[in-house]
């Protein structure tokens, strides 16, 4: 059910070069149907949240240059709901902002932070959890993370050890967080899955927006002052050239740094909705349909032969016939096609021009 506090904050300002030629600077992952089913990652975000909050109450943090395409794809998003960043500064900055500004029009908010670029299979349980987890922080002082279930030793993502001995008294499913760790080598993270108190740490948030701005005063007192200053232009016509002006003072820094590796009141949800970041090639495979031979073909007219575990990836309107690959990457984009052996995917940066 609608609350009228709740509040949803997507970020929407990553690059996603590790997906080129499909994600370019100009049109980022979080803006493309990388899945092949209509919709692009942002608008999928946007839809999985269903009625959870007013549309009034709806906020996209984005780069300047993506503005038009938020616009463009979240139509019922109000205009003044999309903030935009002059330069990129990494989370913590991201997520100060859109506090203040959610502060100013509604102190007692209850906010989700989510990013813009990650799938969920199972829905239903996701909205489930989110719920729980704002009742959780409504009336408390508390910060919540979720904690994905590990079902492989991935060492793409950081993880979360939580204190499993006692739930919280409130919710016998939210946990005390213990420890954030790096992401980690191969040989850890498969030490790390033997113990069913590390979770992967899916950077979705949860937390009273008095929570996190209090939060900020304390363990990050000069990005909090740069956007305490500037509560008199928030919803006026001075607000950009406010923002334009000051943003690229802030430190470039994550908020599990900035904050949640600091902050005591700190919790975990573990979670198990079929979730993934798509951060890569081989993470979108493993999330999509495979045929007999493995393969993961998305696009319209793909006919593949002798061919295993590949990955394809040509939504447009182009006839592919691909004979004789195994574990491979093949991608095409307005003009650009790329080939490409599926553990030599950490070098697509250097190949698009970007690394």
């Amino acid at each position: 059910m609608t609350k009228s506090n709740n509040h949803l904050v997507i970020m929407a300002g990553g690059v996603g070069s590790r997906f080129w030629p499909m994600s370019t600077a100009d049109r980022p992952k979080q803006f493309i149907d990388v899945l092949g089913v209509g919709k692009s990652l942002l608008q999928l975000t946007y839809q999985r949240f269903g009625d959870f909050c007013p549309l009034d109450n709806v906020w996209v943090v984005t780069n300047k240059k993506y503005v038009a395409l938020v616009r463009e794809q979240l139509p019922d998003i109000p205009a003044e709901n999309i903030l935009q960043e002059p330069c990129r500064r990494n989370t913590a900055p991201c997520i100060a902002y859109v506090s203040w500004r959610i502060k100013a029009r509604d102190p007692k908010a209850n906010v989700v932070v989510t990013p813009s670029d990650h799938i969920v299979t199972d829905e239903t349980e996701f909205r489930r959890i989110i719920g729980l987890c704002m009742d959780f922080t409504e009336d408390s002082d508390a910060i919540v993370t979720l904690g994905m279930k590990p079902n492989r030793p991935e060492t793409g993502y950081g993880y979360i050890r939580a204190d499993l001995s006692m739930s919280s008294l409130r919710q016998k499913e939210i946990f005390r967080v213990d420890k954030f760790k790096e992401k980690p080598d191969y040989d850890t993270a498969k030490e790390y899955i033997k113990d069913s108190s590390y979770f992967w740490n899916a950077g979705i948030f949860i937390w009273s927006v008095s929570t996190i701005v209090n939060a900020f005063r304390v363990y990050q007192p000069a990005i909090a002052k740069i956007f305490e200053n500037l509560t008199p232009v928030y919803g006026t016509a001075e607000e950009q050239a406010r923002i334009d002006a000051v943003y690229p003072e802030c430190e470039n820094i994550s908020v599990d740094y900035a904050i949640m590796e600091r902050v005591e009141e700190i919790f975990v949800c573990p979670a198990d909705f079929g979730w993934s970041d798509l951060g890569t090639w081989g993470s979108l495979q493993m999330q999509t349909k495979r045929d007999l031979y493995g393969n993961s073909l998305i696009g319209h007219n793909i006919q593949m032969y002798e061919s295993h575990n590949c990955i394809v990836h040509t939504l447009q309107q182009k006839q592919v016939v691909i004979q004789g690959l195994d574990n491979y990457i093949v991608a095409e984009k307005d003009g650009i096609l790329l080939i490409c052996k599926l553990e030599e995917e950490q070098r697509i940066k250097q190949f698009s021009g970007e690394g």
